[in-house]
């Protein structure tokens, strides 16, 4: 009865709600069921699902965790459950920025399936779309394309025009071509998202919000800064109405706009954004998680482009030292800062 009382709070947002009922059910059946019975792990699942959706991503993994060692002795190494359980856990490892361990449990989650499905089952599609996000995340775009390109074939296959994981998918390849400049795929993709988008969404969607962030930050890669920072006040104006005031995605959002003010060489706003981004990230995040070192470098890029490289310097610092510990040597965030940094030294 907790579980089901708890899936509503779920389905309404109330994850604190949600969560106290799931402990409660957790300890009736700690109580009554064998130590490694499955629906143990169902609990723990539960548990980790709503840390999930609360950003509390540690939290979250601990709960995977101990499902994972309930799994390890109930279930054979190729049981379906495992697939999304394995996503799960890679999730929230992508969420920590802990990239290689993401993509661990991703490419776990894809074997099983590989080996118990047939080869055009949906399932694959959220395996692979997985696996490109961390390769993404990686700055390994070349690998992120494939596999997106696998999840293409299969969702246009099953998937009805307007179908809003369509318009996800779309979404997804558009921002890789757009990160390798290929501005012109990046648009149609985009525009393709947003066709579906319209049509199956209201006006304040918050799904309608992410469709003008992601088209404004085309607009800025092609120099069009004016119609880019209105596509993105769009874009932020749904998002404050849609999510808590401190919630991850209105970070990217100050960041956004932050990016199009300082282009405009409007860097009071820039900094006044940037630092909004900064804080937001900072109740959210582990404090070695690269999107920190986005809010770092970007508040030294506003000081570095009005020459105040003083004060640019530590913030590229800060920035540097959680690139270390998170992204690969061979990131190109890492090596841009590094770069940076160099050029500041010589000129202090």
């Amino acid at each position: 009865m907790y579980s089901s009382i708890a899936l509503v709070y779920d389905s309404i947002g109330e994850y604190a709600k949600a969560i106290s009922l799931f402990e409660k059910s957790l300890e009736i059946r700690q109580k009554v069921l064998p130590s490694n019975d499955p629906y143990l792990a169902t609990s723990h699942i539960n548990l980790g699902m709503m840390y999930y959706r609360k950003c509390e991503y540690a939290n979250a993994l601990s709960s995977y965790e101990k499902a994972q060692e309930i799994y390890k002795k109930a279930l054979p190494s190729n049981h379906p459950d495992l697939a999304l359980f394995y996503n799960n856990i890679a999730c929230a490892y992508n969420s920590l920025g802990n990239y290689s361990s993401a993509l661990l449990f991703h490419k776990k989650a894809l074997d099983i399936r590989q080996k118990v499905l047939p080869p055009t089952h949906p399932d694959f599609t959220v395996s692979y779309v997985n696996i490109a996000s961390v390769y993404e995340a990686m700055g390994d775009y070349s690998q992120a394309l494939s596999f997106h390109e696998k999840a293409r074939e299969i969702y246009e296959k099953v998937l009805s025009p307007n179908h809003p994981m369509l318009a996800t998918f779309y979404n997804n390849i558009a921002s890789i071509y757009h990160k390798i400049g290929e501005y012109s795929r990046a648009l149609s993709y985009y525009e393709k998202a947003h066709e579906i988008i319209t049509k199956i969404y209201p006006s304040n969607h918050s799904s309608l919000a992410t469709s003008y962030n992601n088209i404004a930050s085309l607009y800025y890669g092609m120099n069009e800064y004016s119609k880019g920072l209105l596509t993105q006040k769009k874009a932020h104006a749904i998002f404050e109405k849609a999510f808590p005031i401190n919630y991850p995605l209105l970070a990217t959002s100050y960041n956004n706009m932050a990016i199009f003010y300082n282009a405009m060489h409007d860097y009071s706003n820039a900094l006044l954004s940037h630092t909004k981004a900064l804080e937001i990230r900072q109740k959210n995040l582990p404090s070695n998680h690269p999107d920190l070192a986005i809010s770092y470098s970007n508040i030294g890029s506003v000081y570095f482009g009005i020459g105040e490289y003083q004060k640019a310097l530590p913030f590229f610092e800060r920035a540097l030292n959680i690139l270390k510990q998170s992204v690969p040597a061979n990131h190109p965030h890492l090596q841009s800062v590094q770069e940076t940094i160099i050029f500041l030294k010589q000129k202090l």
